[in-house]
């Protein structure tokens, strides 16, 4: 059943190619159609040879065979460029389509698959496939050519002489047969242990500051080393077997020829084979010798490109859990007003017992600046997350302008939406590039003036390069308050009506952070700003605040009417202000 399925992608992946790959089957069967005819040329000249002499037949014999064997290392190098180039475009191909596909699927799905193990599969495991529609699939057809086209040739010279030269062969396919398995088995490992490995490399790159401020080092290098072992011994058990079982192939391919140099000389001797057909059938055990010997090699190929067919595969059995229903709403962001509601919505994490979310019920007028506040794990970025629609809520819970956020098209509705999350994550490109990233023709005016509103543009123009400064890989090169605010001012220039800030500016001062606020809230256009945050100075500038706990909001008001109320918020309250105190 694996097998058939397999096959099945194969030809998947080679249809829309069919045209280079058909061409290329066509010149190798010509190739060996024409190494079919020059053992018989050889042989019949020496049968003519023998009887009578004649230098101007061998000049014209040894022409034609540089003649047919040149057309024939033309013909192979094209039929090599074409399949070939078939593996490359099926690679190209395959590379396209797990980005484009890793682009539609969830937060989550990330979150439980490292990027080492995904950029494995991308890489090493496309380079096998590859190699599979190019060597592998070359060498089989060559190898079924090569069978095809020389075994009824032999037959016609001698049955006798040819099954016994073949004798040995179905001993070779029996031990490449119980060899398949274990080749398989092994070969899954080693990619196995290379995902293990590239997660590894690229997990502690990034983390490289954090390993060096706990000291660390000593304990990283210990797991590499373990991992690398594991690899390591993968690879020399794949290596044992392999030198096991090819040596044995063509030992005995060669074996044939030397079974025919036995009986073909005695029937020579008896005047039952001449001495061309003798030739013919040695050369043509001969060209048989190295497409079955290839055969290990290409057995080997064929298991890592079936490995990495599944592996690729497992990618897209995935499918995304959020995506548009039929007929989503379209909603133009010029339309959008930026009204939210909430009705009895809850959310649990996959796994999970405990809902994150418990039965809330809120509304957010356009325009309307909402802080939300609480202890950390009261499910604060999960309504954050929520909102854009990346986690998977169910329907008839949350809305925009009053309608289901889970029926409006995704591009719509995350148009409408701009989110600044906790990690303020930064691209290693220019500060204007990471600025610019949601609308990637913003002009330089529009640039700064996101930069402004966002307090980063007085610390931007002392940099030396300025807007043109690189930031190094995820921000590095910046502070962190300086890659929230610079993560704000994307969010800004994108200038969508409803804006998140999930504790997007805990980096910063509160003096910055109320400052910022009170940008957001003027102009003659105010968005709609939902503000998650632990400072409380700044929350005190929003319209109203939301004080959650437990999944659930448990009050809601302005900083007078809750600082008026017993309750969850006075006690955050009394222990900012004692912290400000202690500072």
């Amino acid at each position: 059943m694996a097998k058939s399925r397999q096959l099945a992608k194969l030809i998947a992946y080679l249809r829309p190619h069919w045209h280079e790959a058909t061409l290329g089957f066509i010149a190798l069967f010509v190739v060996n159609t024409v190494s079919t005819y020059i053992p018989w040329l050889i042989g019949t000249c020496v049968d003519e040879l023998s009887i009578d002499f004649n230098l101007r037949q061998v000049i014209q014999s040894v022409a034609l065979l540089a003649l047919l064997s040149t057309a024939m290392w033309l013909i192979r190098m094209a039929s090599r460029l074409w399949l070939f180039r078939v593996g490359r475009q099926v690679e190209f191909d395959l590379k396209q389509q797990i980005f484009q596909h890793l682009l539609k699927l969830e937060p989550a799905y990330f979150a439980t698959h490292t990027s080492g193990d995904l950029i494995s599969r991308a890489t090493n495991d496309l380079d096998n496939i590859r190699r599979l529609l190019g060597f592998a699939v070359l060498s089989l057809a060559n190898t079924v050519f090569a069978y095809a086209l020389k075994l009824p040739v032999m037959f016609m010279i001698s049955p006798e002489l040819t099954l016994a030269a073949l004798a040995v062969y179905p001993v070779m396919f029996l031990i490449v047969h119980l060899f398949s398995d274990r080749l398989r088995n092994q070969q899954l490992a080693v990619q196995e242990n290379l995902s293990d490995i590239s997660a590894l490399i690229q997990e502690d790159l990034s983390g490289m500051s954090l390993i060096k401020i706990y000291a660390q080092e000593e304990n990283e290098r210990r797991a590499f080393s373990e991992i690398n072992q594991h690899l390591c011994a993968a690879n020399i058990q794949l290596l044992k077997t392999r030198n096991a079982l090819f040596p044995m192939i063509s030992g005995l391919a060669s074996v044939s020829a030397l079974i025919l140099l036995w009986l073909g000389s005695t029937r020579i001797a008896s005047g039952t084979l001449s001495v061309g057909d003798f030739v013919k059938l040695l050369l043509y055990v001969e060209a048989l010798v190295f497409p079955t010997t290839l055969l290990g090699f290409t057995i080997t190929t064929y298991q890592r490109g079936e490995v990495s067919i599944d592996r690729v595969e497992a990618i897209f059995t995935v499918q995304p859990k959020i995506s548009d229903v039929t007929d989503a709403i379209e909603l133009p962001q010029d339309q959008v007003k930026g009204g939210i509601s909430a009705k009895n919505l809850s959310y649990t994490y996959p796994g999970a017992t405990t809902k994150a979310l418990q039965n809330i019920n809120f509304s957010i007028a356009p325009g309307e600046t909402v802080a939300i506040v609480g202890a950390i794990g009261s499910g604060k970025s999960t309504l954050a997350n929520a909102l854009p629609r990346l986690l998977d809520i169910d329907s008839g819970q949350l809305f925009l302008d009053e309608l289901d956020i889970t029926k409006i098209a995704l591009t719509d509705l995350r148009n409408a939406i701009a989110y600044v999350p906790q990690d303020s994550f930064l691209f290693s490109t220019t500060i204007k590039n990471n600025i610019r990233y949601g609308d990637p023709l913003s002009q330089q005016e529009q640039v700064e003036s996101a930069a402004k509103l966002a307090q980063i543009e007085p610390e931007i123009v002392n940099f030396p390069q300025q807007y043109d400064t690189i930031v190094g890989e995820r921000g590095i090169t910046l502070s962190g308050g300086q890659r929230q605010r610079t993560a704000l001012a994307r969010a800004m220039l994108v200038d969508a009506p409803v804006l998140i800030l999930d504790d997007a500016l805990s980096s910063v001062d509160n003096q910055t952070a109320t400052a910022i606020l009170q940008n957001l809230s003027s102009g003659k256009k105010r968005k709609t700003v939902v503000f998650i945050t632990h400072q409380l100075s700044a929350a005190a500038v929003a319209d109203r605040i939301f004080v959650m706990d437990k999944g659930q909001i448990v009050q809601t008001g302005t900083q007078t009417e809750l600082l008026e109320q017993p309750g969850p918020y006075r006690l955050l309250w009394n222990q900012h202000r004692v912290e400000e105190l202690l500072r």
